[in-house]
This record gives C-alpha cells, sequence and structure tokens, in this order.
C-alpha cells in the first residue's frame, strides 16, 4: 500500500485536479478510487506516514494534497479542505507555481461543492495571480481553461448567463491549446455547462445541441454523463416527448444510483418526478418526491454542518503546520482580539434586536390585516421541511390555463379560506391531501399557488406554517415556554430539527434565540407595539 501510494503522489497531485474541476466534481480517478474503497482508514494512515516521511515544504504539500484527495473521494469536504488549506500554506514557502495553482483550484472547486461561493471566488481569483508564474505553456492553458469554468459556476449561480457563457467560451478556447489525455472530458465539461445556460434561459435547442456535443467525447459512463442525460431528459420533458424522456432520465438514474454524487441523484430525481406528473401516474410521482426530500436534506445537513463550523483542527496538531507566533505577539493579538470581539457582538446585540423589533412590527401589521394577505410575507425561499432549490421549481410554472376562468376563481377563493384556518399545520399535508380537501385535482391546485401565490406548493405551505408559530409567539406567551419539539408538532414539522433549520433560515435566529430576544423585549416594554421610526 506504502509503495503504491508514493507511486500515486505525484500522479495526483500533477493530474486529479483538472480532472476533479470544470463540473467534472464527480469524475473519478479510477486508480485512487480502486484503493480507498478497498480500505479508506489504511489508504489515509498511509498517507499520514507519508507525510511524516516528507522532507520539505514541497514534499509535505503533495503528501497534504494526497489525503485531501482521499476525503474528497470518500465525501468528507470538511477534511478534504482543511487538508488543501495546509497544503496551501506549505507550498506557499517554496517557489513551484504548478502546483499551488492545482491547490487553489482543488480549493476553488471543494468550495463551491459545500455552497460558500464567495471563499471559492477568493480562490479562483488567487489561482490567475499564481497561473501568471506558470512557465510550462501547456499547464497554463489548462489553469486559465479551468479556473474560467469556475468563474461560469459562479455567474450562473448568480444567474449572470450572459457572463457564464463568455467565461466557457473561453474555458474551450484554452482547453483546445492543452493537447493532453483527458482534454476531452474538460471539453465536455464545459459543453454540459453550456447546455445548462441554455438550458436555463428556455433556448431548448442550443442546449440540447451543447449536451450532444459533450455525449460524444465521453467514452465511459460518469457522472458527468449522468447530468447531460438529465439534461437531455429535462429537455424532452419541456417538449412532452414523454418516451424520449424516459429513456435519457432511466439511462440518467443508472449512473445516479451508481454514484455518490447527492446533487446529480437531486436534479434526477426532481426530473423523474416531473416525468410521472407529466404522465398522470402520481403514485410514482410520490415516490420520486420523497427521494428528492430525502436527499436534498442530506445536502443541506451536509452544507449546513460545515458552514456552521469552524474546519476541523485536528490535522493542524497532528501535523505541526501552524505556524509558531512569539508570546509577546500573541498577548498583544489577543488583547485587540478580545477588544474586537466585545466591539462585535455590542454591535450584533443591536443589529439582533433591530432586526427583532421589525419582524414583531411587521407580524403585528399583518395579524391586523386579513388572512387572504398572508402570502406577501418574505418565506417563498422555503420549501417544505428543507431549503429552497429555486431551479427545480422555476421549470414547474405554467404559462398558459389549464381551466376556466370561473373554476381558477372558485379554486382562490377556497385556498384563502383553507389559509384563515390551520389546516396546513396537519402532518399529513400533501399536495394530493390538499387537493381532496379542496375537491379538486393536483395539477389545478399546483398551477392556481404558482400562479396566485408565488411559490411551488412546499413553498406555500411552509409559508403558513411558519407565519402561524411567529404569530402565536408574539401574541401568546405561554408558546415560549413549550419545548422547541412541541413546537415543531404544533405546526406540522416532523422532527425538532427540521423546524429549528427553517425556522433560524427564515428568521436568522434559532428558535430559542428568538425566543429569549422576544422576552427581552417585552421585559423592556410590555407592549409588543413597538412605535416606528419617524
Amino acid at each position: 500500500m506504502l509503495k503504491i501510494l508514493k507511486s500515486l503522489v505525484f500522479f495526483l497531485i500533477t493530474t486529479a485536479p483538472i480532472y476533479a474541476q470544470s463540473h467534472i466534481d464527480c469524475i473519478n480517478d479510477e486508480t485512487l478510487a480502486k484503493i480507498s474503497q478497498k480500505n479508506i482508514s489504511g489508504a489515509l494512515k498511509t498517507a499520514d506516514s507519508i507525510y511524516q516521511s516528507s522532507k520539505g515544504p514541497l514534499h509535505k504539500a503533495q503528501s497534504l494534497m494526497l489525503s485531501a484527495n482521499l476525503y474528497q473521494k470518500n465525501g468528507d469536504f470538511k477534511k478534504a479542505i482543511c487538508y488543501a488549506e495546509n497544503a496551501d500554506v506549505m507550498v506557499a514557502k517554496v517557489n513551484n507555481p504548478d502546483l499551488a495553482s492545482r491547490i487553489t483550484e482543488f480549493l476553488a472547486l471543494q468550495y463551491r461543492l459545500v455552497g460558500l461561493h464567495e471563499r471559492s471566488k477568493k480562490y479562483i481569483i488567487k489561482g490567475f495571480e499564481i497561473a501568471k508564474k506558470i512557465q510550462d505553456p501547456k499547464r497554463y492553458n489548462e489553469t486559465q481553461g479551468v479556473l474560467n469554468q469556475e468563474l461560469a459556476h459562479y455567474e450562473m449561480e448568480l444567474g449572470n448567463y450572459s457572463n457564464a457563457v463568455k467565461y466557457l467560451e473561453t474555458s474551450l478556447s484554452f482547453f483546445e491549446k492543452v493537447g493532453i489525455i483527458g482534454e476531452e472530458v474538460v471539453t465536455a465539461a464545459s459543453y454540459r455547462l453550456l447546455g445548462d445556460v441554455y438550458f436555463k434561459q428556455n433556448k431548448y435547442d442550443l442546449a440540447e445541441n451543447y449536451y450532444k456535443k459533450a455525449e460524444v467525447l465521453l467514452k465511459e459512463p460518469s457522472c458527468l454523463l449522468g447530468w447531460i442525460y438529465n439534461g437531455l431528459g429535462g429537455i424532452r420533458l419541456k417538449q412532452k416527448q414523454w418516451k424520449e424522456a424516459e429513456i435519457y432520465l432511466t439511462k440518467a438514474e443508472k449512473i445516479a444510483e451508481n454514484n455518490h454524487q447527492l446533487d446529480l441523484r437531486k436534479g434526477v430525481y426532481a426530473n423523474i418526478n416531473d416525468y410521472y406528473e407529466g404522465i398522470e401516474d402520481a403514485e410514482n410521482a410520490s415516490l420520486y418526491a420523497v427521494k428528492y426530500v430525502k436527499i436534498y436534506e442530506q445536502i443541506n445537513a451536509k452544507n449546513n454542518a460545515f458552514a456552521n463550523e469552524k474546519l476541523n483542527t485536528e490535522v493542524s496538531s497532528k501535523r505541526n503546520v501552524q505556524i509558531s507566533i512569539a508570546k509577546n505577539i500573541a498577548i498583544v493579538i489577543l488583547c485587540i482580539a478580545l477588544g474586537g470581539l466585545f466591539i462585535f457582538f455590542r454591535s450584533k446585540q443591536k443589529k439582533q434586536r433591530s432586526k427583532l423589533r421589525s419582524i414583531i412590527r411587521s407580524q403585528q401589521k399583518f395579524t391586523e390585516k386579513d388572512k387572504e394577505e398572508s402570502q406577501n410575507v418574505d418565506f417563498s425561499n422555503i420549501s417544505v421541511e428543507e431549503l429552497d432549490d429555486k431551479e427545480n421549481e422555476t421549470g414547474k410554472k405554467r404559462t398558459e390555463s389549464l381551466m376556466t376562468a370561473e373554476t381558477e376563481t372558485k379554486l382562490l377563493e377556497l385556498l384563502n379560506d383553507f389559509e384563515k384556518g390551520n389546516l396546513y399545520n396537519n402532518k399529513n399535508m400533501s399536495l394530493p391531501f390538499l387537493s381532496g380537501e379542496l375537491n379538486t385535482n393536483t395539477k389545478y391546485l399546483s398551477y392556481v399557488i404558482n400562479q396566485h401565490k408565488s411559490a411551488d406548493f412546499k413553498s406555500y405551505i411552509n409559508r403558513l406554517r411558519i407565519n402561524y408559530i411567529i404569530d402565536k409567539l408574539i401574541n401568546d406567551e405561554k408558546y415560549r415556554q413549550y419545548k422547541i419539539s412541541i413546537l415543531a408538532e404544533e405546526c406540522g414539522f416532523s422532527s425538532h430539527s427540521k423546524f429549528a433549520s427553517i425556522f433560524k433560515a427564515v428568521t436568522d435566529f434559532s428558535p430559542s434565540a428568538y425566543i429569549k430576544l422576544l422576552d427581552a423585549e417585552n421585559q423592556l416594554d410590555n407592549s409588543v407595539h413597538f412605535q416606528e421610526n419617524n
């Protein structure tokens, strides 16, 4: 094992980042996969022994990146980033722009995968600076291509599709100059992203053209090919060509089920759910809706765990990577830090108090109005027991009417009456359930909610639930004495954790912190009616 991993260090550091990049987030290095899948713990121990025997910062940085790739392969993004960050510190001590650029590419990718796009962009910019020092033309073009691809991801996240196209075309021009094994893979990744961009703009002919170009370049099944099939299946869904959609989505699902890429599974399950809804197979549509929600929760849990915790410092202590600081400087820094923290927390406390007052004001205004205006409260970015998935839901809105105007008006009136009650807190609430209660079908109900409530069904129900519990907390003091699990039960959530996660996403406070601040405000003023600023 030790000899094999040692021989892989150079191979990994010189090849892995480009294969891991450019939405090749999921393209596997087969050699590494075979070793790590057999015995990941043994491979990591061996990698650690390589680090211990390494001499000099260059070799240490290489071995750290070996561990980073092993952790990334195993789906542990937090540790992968931690090791790569330490490698970044090490490589700064030597003049090796080639390795330094690969490390920044790796970090840009990993931060994007955990949803920290601004931090990802920081490493993209750093990568461009390092690339100026690369002497080898092939490596320079490779780096430029990958970094432009990452910039395209960043712009797509912001919805700047014209900028994304520009960066992808630039990446293709650089990849054409590379002329190395693997060029077809990174090129296919850029084509696939161009397909995604044009799909989002409803330019299905252009999107299909780029998906097909990408498909031709891929020789073996891979996560990237799964994304391409899913994109082609999505186009066929839009065109209502159900048989062809089924063929592509079946291929995509087969790849997704054999791959650890949760984002791919999420995208495939969403499209398959749409397919079954399109052919009016409610049973299978519900099955894939459940699969989709489970995968979404897994992704959300992983991303939140990473974003809400500091990077594990265990690696730094084991490997003695931290830069030692003289004691007298440390004392000065500590004093400054403590002073800064005091100022920061005082400022944050004031901001939180101000925000809480704003929430209470808006809630009081809301309760003074008719309940039919409840959809105006800004909870549209939350869906039932999961964080939002704007991309998948946007395509579900209809542009043409599916029913008569009279039916649509009557159904809207029934919905407004539904909002005035609290049936939405029922744990069995679902689109079919509510359709039965309102004596209509799921297609009509989904259409009216999308058109008139500016939300998908899941977001709509959560909007009502969260508004309900905030109203109770503000206006009924006994609710502030309840356990969080009881509050979650009250408004229909299946678990404490799901309720707390969504509550914090909406208010920026955990339920317990919200209640504590609400009580503090009431001590200052027995009335929740605060005076508005002039």
